[in-house]
């Protein structure tokens, strides 16, 4: 494998590794209908601000979503709608893993 396309794994990798998480994954759902404050997401979630705080920030960083600020309040979006494309590739596979094991039932 060359370097040019190592690279291109590896930041494949990256993206994949920080939505390898359900609040995460939880996230990018919500983010998918309309941004959110980090507040809202907080009540979604469940869980403490620095928690959910990490979460996004490592979406960020993967290039998933993206921040703004405003006034005391900071808003997620979503970068790339067409991630949902991704998930809908996952749950064929999960329908398809569903459909075996009921066969092996049978």
């Amino acid at each position: 494998m060359d370097r040019k396309t190592k690279t291109r794994y590896e930041t494949r990798a990256k993206i994949i590794k920080a939505m390898a998480h359900p609040t995460r994954l939880f996230i990018v759902d919500r983010l998918a209908e309309r941004e959110h404050c980090v507040c809202e997401l907080t009540q979604m979630i469940g869980d403490d601000i620095s928690t959910v705080s990490r979460h996004l920030s490592l979406l960020k960083n993967a290039g998933v979503v993206s921040d703004e600020k405003r006034g005391t309040q900071v808003f997620y979006a979503l970068c790339c709608p067409c991630i949902f494309g991704f998930f809908s590739c996952i749950e064929s596979v999960i329908q398809a893993n569903v459909e075996e094991q009921s066969a092996c039932l049978k």
